[in-house]
């Protein structure tokens, strides 16, 4: 494609400020196709290194100082060979399974010759295997590898092995963490489905194909670049397979929103008498940019505030999405720039071409409508306020965990094992409590015994001493299922009560760990390391707002609109995945889900508040009028500010159609809580404030003015 000749100009020091933004933009504008060469080379060369590399993703995870970390630190310490994966598989015969004793020990004994397989049990020897109905049995094939480091393709040889001999007759699943990850894609068919929709809303904005795809093009290259480099930096720090989805998540719609924030101020400016395709990139840069900087930049306080809770995994993840903003924050100031000179000429034909064709002035709408709330602020703010209070209401009854196959797709293999050993030994048969003594063999036997008496237990092993014969395990099968609110009070009063007054009698030291245990303890450590995260995200965040607006109400009345917004999309994913409206199949919420959501909006909705108040706070400088000030700022921002909230809703609801819970729960409670920000809070609720705080909106006194630095973001 012929690009249009550069504008070759030294960039305008608006107001006579020249920094790292008008050094790097400036740059960049000045050598355009230099600076595009830069980023495609970047990006083959980042894909590429990544490519040769692979990733060397952790799903580990840690939660320090833990009953289940104890537990897996202890069995690890212990086993001669480490922890190692394996696959369940299960067998169901309606007549009994004696009759296809041959078939089934023929195929286990084929599966033993595959790669990875250090060993199949026999279900027909192996004690406790077969159910006492002899319909249900299970096999357990152990691997010579840790679950993180088999192959999909293996595992999935392995269940096309098992189920090639079922029949009428002989039902043939295979359950586990392998089993279910096996199955599972993240296939790319969201991430595309958000893009194109993301294009359409672009075009139907800008009215031409050009204009809408230079801010998804920018997007793309910071989000394809900042992929290589989680894969490569997955070699030097612990990053869950799972941030890689996340990060495009977050990613595409971050992007697409920041390059569309400034290339709308680049439009806006193009439109106006006088001004070149230069000046007009300058005055953009120097406008929405540092706003799009500035909302960046507390975007990465609250992901980085994720650092306070001390969890490794949230941890992981937090530096992968914040690594994402820096590069798309550095891609706005820098390939934006570069494309806005190389077809500024197309675009501001079609900019031009496409304002003709408007046959009212724009910003008409959003002024009526800011007049509107103005002319009676309380019934709007009364009434939004209580439509937020009410959605954020079932947040309170939010129950975390981790997903099992009991909340899969029913016709999933991992479901129907699920299903099956549920049928066949009981409901807590899924999720058996690891119950580990440290001790002597009489202290190991107590504690089977003790365990076996409590009522909610249905069965207990006998202790499993390690080859070193220092510790023992005990597995203990709960009455109620592993997502059952009964078992995590099985899990406390055993801890709190029980094993402490075996302990006395013992002097042995007992913990509990497994899958229940390590939900309970990953939603204790959030919970209890929640309020020093708000307090670090929320304080620095209201700090920065009050140092740019130099305001003590408006970063007030942002956290709060803020805590509101994030509170309701809490509450929509919890009526949805947790008590199952529209048909979901019900289940606890992802424990660390709540607190990225709330460090992910958080940060994003900072990004409206600077872009529509500091339009705001601009004209409020130059007219003196505060009710001036506000509707004209939403007139100038309220089609963008709606542009860019239609484009992440649909980029985040995209992942709604992935096949992982997890992203289901991100998507939609992150396209809510844009919904909510950028329609009720920034157009209906932060007018109706404005309007009843006035002039007193931009008060600040005098000696923390002169405390505080000065960040300006419009132009003096």
């Amino acid at each position: 494609m012929a690009v249009d000749t550069p504008v070759r100009r030294p960039p305008e020091k608006v107001g006579g400020r020249s920094g790292l933004l008008h050094r790097v933009s400036g740059w960049s504008m000045r050598n355009a196709g230099f600076a595009l060469a830069f980023w495609v080379l970047a990006l083959t060369a980042i894909t590429a290194a990544a490519t040769v590399v692979g990733a060397s993703y952790d799903n580990g995870g840690s939660l320090p100082g833990t009953d289940s970390q104890r537990v897996g630190d202890l069995l690890t310490a212990h086993q001669p060979k480490g922890e190692t994966g394996s696959v369940q598989l299960v067998l169901r015969a309606d007549g009994g399974l004696a009759a296809d004793k041959s078939r089934i020990a023929s195929m286990l004994a084929g599966i033993g010759d595959l790669p990875h397989v250090a060993s199949v049990a026999d279900p027909f020897t192996a004690p406790g295997s077969v159910s006492q109905d002899g319909r249900t049995a299970y096999s357990t094939v152990s691997l010579d590898v840790a679950a993180s480091d088999m192959p999909g393709a293996d595992v999935r040889t392995i269940i096309q092995r098992a189920q090639a001999i079922a029949g009428p007759g002989l039902q043939v699943e295979a359950g586990g963490d392998l089993a279910r990850s096996a199955s599972e894609s993240y296939g790319g068919v969201s991430e595309g489905a958000g893009m194109l929709a993301a294009l359409v809303i672009l075009v139907l904005l800008f009215g031409s194909l050009l204009a809408a795809s230079i801010p998804l093009l920018t997007a793309v290259f910071a989000v394809g670049s900042t992929l290589g480099l989680l894969v490569l930096a997955s070699h030097f720090f612990p990053v869950p397979s799972y941030t890689a989805p996340v990060m495009i998540l977050v990613g595409l719609g971050v992007g697409i929103d920041y390059a569309l924030l400034i290339f709308s101020r680049y439009r806006h400016e193009l439109l106006k008498d006088g001004v070149d395709r230069a000046t007009a990139s300058t005055r953009a840069l120097d406008t929405a940019g540092r706003s799009v900087m500035f909302a960046g930049c507390t975007v990465v306080i609250a992901l980085l505030g994720l650092l306070a809770l001390g969890l490794g995994t949230l941890q992981g993840i937090a530096l992968g999405v914040t690594l994402t903003v820096l590069v798309t924050m550095l891609a706005a100031v820098s390939l934006l720039p570069a494309l806005l000179t190389l077809f500024g000429k197309r675009i501001e034909r079609s900019v031009r071409k496409h304002a003709a064709k408007q046959r009212r002035t724009p910003g008409d709408g959003w002024r009526r409508l800011a007049a509107g709330v103005q002319r009676g602020p309380w019934v709007p703010l009364v009434l939004g306020a209580a439509a937020l209070v009410a959605l954020s209401l079932p947040a309170l009854d939010m129950r975390l965990g981790f997903a099992d196959a009991s909340t899969d797709d029913p016709a999933k293999t991992s479901r129907k094992a699920y299903d099956l050993l549920a049928d066949g030994f009981g409901a807590g048969f899924n999720g058996p409590l690891v119950v580990v003594s440290e001790g002597n063999q009489a202290a190991a036997d107590a504690l089977g015994q003790t365990l076996a008496a409590d009522p909610g237990i249905a069965a207990v092993t006998p202790p499993q001493l390690t080859p070193d014969g220092k510790i023992a395990t005990v597995l203990a099968f709960p009455t109620s299922g592993p997502q059952d609110a009964a078992t995590s009070d099985l899990v406390q009063h055993l801890r709190e009560t029980t094993l402490p007054a075996l302990e006395s009698q013992t002097r042995a030291t007992y913990l509990i760990g497994g899958s229940t245990a390590a939900s309970d303890d990953f939603a204790t450590a959030v919970s209890n390391r929640l309020p020093i995260f708000v307090l670090v995200v929320v304080g620095l965040s209201a700090l920065l707002l009050t140092a740019v607006f130099r305001s003590i109400l408006i970063p007030l009345k942002a956290a709060l609109l803020n805590l509101l917004s994030i509170g309701a999309s809490l509450g929509v994913i919890t009526l949805v995945f947790q008590q199952g409206w529209f048909g979901v199949q019900p289940g606890p919420i992802e424990a660390f889900v709540p607190v990225m959501i709330f460090a992910i909006v958080f940060g994003l909705s900072m990004d409206y508040e600077v872009f529509l108040v500091s339009r705001i706070h601009e004209e409020w400088r130059r007219t003196k009028d505060s009710q001036a000030a506000v509707r004209e700022g939403l007139a100038a921002t309220g089609s963008v500010i709606t542009a860019a909230a239609a484009i992440m809703i649909v980029v985040f609801a995209a992942f709604l159609l992935s096949p992982d819970r997890m992203l289901q729960q991100f998507g939609l409670g992150l396209a809510t809580a844009v919904l909510l920000d950028a329609l009720l809070i920034r157009c209906v609720i932060v007018p109706a404030v404005l309007r009843l705080f006035g002039d007193r909106a931009w008060w600040l006194p005098r000696g923390l003015d002169r405390v505080l630095p000065k960040i300006a973001l419009e132009k003096d």
